[in-house]
């Protein structure tokens, strides 16, 4: 076994080669890392910029009262000029009591909602309008309705027979999450990823509508594309009444605030973490080509073959690598009887040669053909003793053979 290359030449001195300095070993380091460090440093520096791009939702957000550009005031008086009655509750209860069969709930800000404000929803007998839901609400309020990915933001045709969705035409949905239904179903404005950002389904006599982004109802939003014809279209549907329900905040240990770990997760996140991945995978594909052939470099000290053989059986014990073991004992044993029989030494490994070989060993000691074939061709040994056993079994066929 070869466990060295040739020690260096004299003419190099008896000191050697110059070990490399402190700041050598962190200069080849830094460059064989800046590229990693400088990929990790951009996606941090995106994560701010899209941090600092995307507001926090505001407690005025979609609320019917409020001129601010998350508010929905311009929509509600949009409405009211257009003859459809709008009241405002703060609370579920206060919703239900003033709804009738042709009143369209629009209810917001679903993560306010409690339990029992759930169950008082999805009993009443009127219409509900669901901006962007929280996975709780569709539960309870659209159990058809699932959520997917979060979809493009750019304006796009409905692509559905929904009359509120064609007389709008195109919109532009902002942060828009999309759905799947689970039965029958209208599915409007996809995406080519298969999900939909606007969906309706009948519950009952009821007809409950999932819209996946809050901008189209917003003041901000409200005039661009067809943003406007589609909110008013959803919100006064076929009724004569609106009820815009936006919770309150609910009292501490109401069991209101119910969301899952990705309704917490901010738009921005999820396109960070999306990335995140796509880099990871780009760098490992970089790095993957700079993959090349194993170089043979010579060792920086000499190792006696005995450490070698030692290491590598505690290597071969430390991960219960008998097989290993046992095939590593057997090969090098037929390695060495094979020139003392007489045989080619192409014949060590050659599996159809195995019963010439024991047959040979077998006429050159005591020891029967069974038992010699056992030794060098049979199963793996069951425990360290075992091996142990093998190990001094293979070393006396390979001494009678040598005395013989």
């Amino acid at each position: 076994m070869v466990t060295q290359t040739a020690p260096q030449s004299s003419s190099q001195g008896a000191q050697g080669p110059a070990e490399p300095s402190a700041r050598q070993v962190a200069g080849r380091r830094w460059r064989s890392a800046r590229g990693v460090v400088a990929a990790l440093l951009a996606m941090v520096v995106v994560a701010v910029i899209l941090a600092a791009l995307r507001p926090s939702t505001s407690p005025d957000a979609l609320d019917p009262t409020s001129p601010k550009p998350d508010g929905s005031r311009a929509l509600v008086e949009i409405l009211r000029q257009h003859g459809t009655q709008v009241t405002v509750a703060r609370h579920a209860n206060d919703a239900v009591d003033q709804a009738r069969p042709d009143t369209v709930i629009v209810v917001t800000r679903t993560e306010r909602l409690t339990n029992e404000d759930l169950v008082l929803l999805s009993n009443v007998q009127a219409n509900l309008l669901l901006v962007t839901p929280t996975s709780f609400a569709l539960a309870d309020l659209a159990p058809r309705v699932r959520e997917d990915v979060p979809g493009p933001t750019e304006a796009d045709a409905p692509g559905c027979s929904l009359q509120a969705a064609t007389l709008a035409g195109a919109v532009t949905l902002h942060e828009a999450m999309t759905y799947e239904v689970t039965g029958p179903g209208t599915q409007c404005y996809g995406t080519k990823y298969g999900g939909a950002r606007l969906v309706q389904v009948q519950n009952g006599a009821n007809t409950v509508t999932v819209l996946g982004s809050k901008g189209p109802l917003t003041n901000r939003r409200l005039t661009e594309e067809g943003n406007a014809a589609l909110s008013m279209n959803l919100a006064a549907g076929s009724g004569s009444s609106v009820v815009w329900l936006i919770p309150d905040l609910p009292k501490t240990g109401s069991g209101a605030g119910q969301k899952s770990l990705g309704d917490l997760l901010p738009f921005g996140t999820k396109l960070f973490f999306l990335e995140l991945i796509v880099a990871v995978l780009l760098v490992a594909l970089w790095r993957a080509r700079r993959l090349g052939p194993v170089v043979a470099e010579a060792l920086p000290v000499v190792v006696r073959s005995a450490e070698t053989v030692e290491g590598r059986a505690r290597l071969y014990r430390a991960g219960h690598a008998r097989d290993r073991a046992s095939d590593a004992l057997r090969s090098g044993a037929r390695e060495r009887l094979v020139p003392l029989l007489g045989l080619p030494r192409s014949h060590a490994q050659d599996p159809s040669a195995a019963q010439e070989i024991v047959t040979a060993v077998a006429r050159r000691t005591p020891y029967d053909e069974p038992y010699v074939g056992a030794a060098l061709y049979g199963p793996q040994p069951v425990d360290d003793a075992g091996l142990i056993a093998l190990s001094d079994v293979l070393d006396d066929l390979e001494r009678q053979v040598r005395q013989s």
